[in-house]
């Protein structure tokens, strides 16, 4: 996996989930707090989260096949999807089923310095977490906003880690919240509640990521920066006058596909064209690395044709990117 992959971020979040999950089941064996059973599991889920993303950069990294022809990239989204399923099914229903008993029959905490003191330490561990998540996006996400970052980003990884480690620290200080309720006012019941909190809060984490994720297996084009570059870098008004029409495709966060039309000159030979499409690719390639695959049609650009309206992209010198 690459550097943007942020497997950095990826291995922190799942030594701190792995010891945090151990921690609070314990906790709740000794205090018998709904809201350190729903936090245990929601910790559990999310250091099988983590697996499921090393497990995905590591698949999508095989060889193209012929069944496979632009290779195994998508892994990486396919497991980020099943990602936001497990955080939504084993983290937030759970999470919910466990609040709603604990309402229904609530009971006072025993031993409460086990949970306030085992949150103190998870909220410890996924700060340093979400500390080392911050630190590999903003190497990778310039100017965009965290919202645009989370949005636009084509490598799911990062992305994935930060919303769990958010979703985590908020899910503590809630556990918090209703442990502490609970101690004050003898009512089990806030545990209760705080554990439906925690609940509906890994829901709509997963219902974001499951929306991001499935954008991107459906296929996003490239980032309007790497398109910009690229119709710089296809025409050299020469050998290609004009860039007809384009379209783009990540095959994977780190491989994109470029199919383009193209103008040539009226009057250059079948050797000159095959040299202007060659050019022009190494020019795609040098100006955006990871245009891997790239397929050029050469075409005389018809400025009759580009004016009659239609479907820009099928009529002979039509424009439309």
């Amino acid at each position: 996996m690459s550097a943007s992959g942020g497997t950095k971020a990826i291995v922190a979040a799942l030594a701190a989930n792995l010891a945090i999950a151990v921690a609070k089941f314990v906790a709740f064996l000794f205090s018998g707090s709904s809201s350190m059973l729903a936090e245990s599991v929601h910790s559990l889920a999310d250091s099988g989260n983590q697996g499921l993303l090393l497990v995905g950069g590591k698949k999508a990294k095989r060889e193209a096949t012929p069944q496979h022809p632009f290779g195994y990239g998508r892994e990486r989204y396919i497991y980020a999807f099943l990602v936001s399923i497990v955080l939504f099914s084993v983290g937030g229903m759970f999470a919910i089923y466990e609040g709603y008993e604990k309402i229904k029959h609530p009971h006072e905490i025993e031993a409460w310095y086990w949970p306030v003191g085992v949150l103190v330490f998870a909220i410890i561990a996924e700060t340093f977490s979400f500390r080392t998540a911050i630190k590999e996006s903003n190497e990778v996400r310039g100017n965009l906003t965290w919202r645009q970052f989370v949005k636009r980003a084509k490598a799911p990884e990062l992305p994935v880690v930060l919303l769990e480690d958010l979703g985590a620290l908020v899910g503590l200080i809630l556990a918090l919240v209703g442990v502490s309720l609970a101690l004050a006012t003898g009512d089990g019941i806030w545990d209760g509640i705080g554990t439906l909190c925690i609940g509906v809060l890994l829901i709509l984490i997963a219902i974001v990521l499951a929306a991001e994720t499935k954008s991107l297996l459906l296929g996003e084009a490239a980032g309007v920066d790497e398109v910009k570059k690229i119709e710089d870098a296809v025409v050299d008004g020469e050998t290609v006058s004009r860039l007809i029409h384009m379209r783009t495709l990540h095959l994977g966060p780190e491989e994109l596909l470029v199919a383009a039309k193209i103008a040539v000159r009226h009057g250059d030979t079948a050797s000159q064209i095959a040299a202007a499409i060659n050019a022009a690719e190494e020019r795609i390639r040098a100006a955006v690395p990871i245009a891997r695959v790239i397929y050029l049609e050469p075409d005389i650009y018809d400025e009759t044709a580009a004016t009659s309206g239609g479907n820009p992209a099928k009529a002979p010198g039509g424009t439309g990117h």
